[in-house]
């Protein structure tokens, strides 16, 4: 293991030896100078800054809007970025990066925003920001009225995190286990975990010149029958390794699994659970929001049946009391969603958390129960995770990993075990058919089993594999439990 790896704040020499490094990664780097770029920030009025709007919506019992949208030419981003804005009436805006970028390979994404020019339309998969550098960036944070939130799935973030911030953008999405673990096959945990301290730290460094950057794990994770507990602890631990770097404004984040009662409770368990173990571990002063992500799994070809996908998970997302939701559009199925499109899921979202705002079902004795199991779960992993990294976080998880304690489903990375296979009940809540080698008790474990069981009877089938299949293609063939049909 890494001997510099601690979940301790990174010395200033251990930094400025890193940021060397990260700066001959490509020649933008040039373009950042610190402090000019907090008095840049400083000129940011606060209807801009990202914290403080989800600030606001939280004290305010209003669940925010915000699209995914990133393409590679500039006043073309611009132009989709204003129409979301405008038209879509988006809360808050995103600028997704391109897959080149997420990769480090800057030399061709050189190339594809050269393509891009010549043939007038987008030849990358988002926005190239560390190609651009700091003033390109500046360019699309001024031109629009809301906060900009820079979304990707970088492994090695370091450099994007430096041009971004100076580049005006006031949050970041991201982490050493959720950018990795189910984006990459070869990263190791160990180095992108230490990759994001650095990000982390950074932005801990501009919190200590007076300058607020929300910091926002990626909560769904593959997005595949993710059962609550894990990508909630995930998010903790996270959030716990954010707020060792100095982040002070964190949004914790859950991607739908589709049943209603355990989609409210795991949001509920999310921030309640942040926020304790955030007081256990003295970072009692760190403000957290939480984000639903809409439905991130197979969508419906038919539009409106696309619609209605999008609809469930916006109810979610404002019973859930979630400061905001990241919208899906109804082209999810057929490939890069047109801006009308993108648009479309926006204002389908605007109007149903709108007229859900006055209702919650937070305190349904449903979803009590069910928040009783998912926060015994996650103790049951964060205490044995504490454990391995003898009270530190960072190399607990490391160990997890390597124990399969945490333990991704359908996780490409070769850092994770892929022993848990996850499948519905009987009312299409997300269970565990195979716990591989996380340390449940017996009471959870007998849960667990006499759900697929009813579910079983239910479907006069034996409990097993199929059943995982079946969950899995079910929404795009109009339902939620992948029940054998005739």
């Amino acid at each position: 293991m890494n001997t510099d790896l601690r979940n301790e704040k990174l010395s200033d020499d251990l930094f400025c030896s890193i940021q060397k490094e990260v700066f001959d990664q490509w020649n933008t780097s040039k373009g950042i100078d610190f402090k000019e770029a907090v008095e840049y920030q400083k000129k940011i009025p606060d209807n801009k800054r990202f914290s403080d709007k989800l600030n606001n919506a939280e004290n305010n019992g209003v669940t925010l809007i915000q699209p995914r949208a990133g393409v590679a030419l500039v006043d073309e981003h611009i132009e989709l970025l204003k129409y979301l804005e405008d038209e879509g009436r988006a809360d808050l805006l995103p600028t997704t990066i391109d897959s080149y970028t997420r990769l480090n390979r800057y030399e061709e994404a050189e190339v594809g925003i050269k393509e891009s020019q010549k043939s007038g339309r987008s030849m990358l998969n988002g926005f190239p920001a560390v190609n651009y550098g700091v003033d390109i960036c500046r360019k699309v944070t001024s031109a629009v009225k809301s906060p900009v939130q820079v979304r990707h799935g970088t492994p090695d973030a370091r450099l994007l995190t430096e041009i971004c911030i100076a580049g005006g953008f006031t949050s970041y999405e991201g982490g050493g286990i959720s950018y990795n673990i189910p984006y990459s096959k070869n990263h190791s945990i160990e180095k992108t975990i230490f990759d994001w301290q650095y990000c982390d730290r950074l932005v801990g460094i501009y919190e200590e010149a007076g300058i607020t950057i929300n910091r926002e794990p990626f909560g769904p994770l593959t997005g595949t029958l993710v059962p609550p507990c894990i990508s909630n602890v995930v998010a903790i631990i996270e959030t716990l390794l954010a707020a060792a770097q100095g982040c002070k404004h964190i949004t914790v984040g859950y991607g739908q699994c589709g049943n209603i009662i355990q989609d409210i409770a795991a949001i509920k368990s999310l921030k309640k659970m942040t926020k304790k173990y955030l007081d256990i571990n003295g970072f009692s002063d760190v403000t957290v929001t939480t984000v639903l992500h809409q439905w991130m799994g197979g969508f419906p070809q038919d539009e409106s049946k696309a619609f209605s996908v999008i609809s469930w998970g916006a109810a979610t997302a404002s019973l859930a009391g979630a400061t905001k939701v990241i919208v899906k559009t109804p082209h999810e199925a057929v490939g890069i969603p047109t801006k009308e499109a993108n648009a479309a899921g926006l204002k389908t979202t605007k109007q149903i958390v709108s007229m859900l705002k006055d209702q919650s079902l937070l305190s349904l004795k449903e979803v009590i129960d069910e928040c009783r199991i998912i926060e015994a779960e996650m103790e049951n992993i964060l205490s044995i995770t504490e454990e391995l990294g003898k009270g530190d976080y960072a190399i607990g998880t490391v160990r997890s990993f390597e124990a399969g304690i945490i333990d991704i489903p359908f996780a490409p990375s070769k850092y994770n075990m892929g022993k848990v296979m996850p499948v519905r009940d009987n009312n299409g809540a997300v269970r565990f058919l195979e716990y591989g080698n996380i340390p449940f008790s017996k009471d959870i474990i007998d849960f667990h089993r006499a759900k697929l069981d009813e579910r079983a009877k239910k479907e006069k089938r034996d409990v097993n594999f199929q059943m995982v299949i079946d969950d899995i293609y079910a929404i795009g063939k109009g339902y939620l439990v992948g029940r054998p049909r005739q």
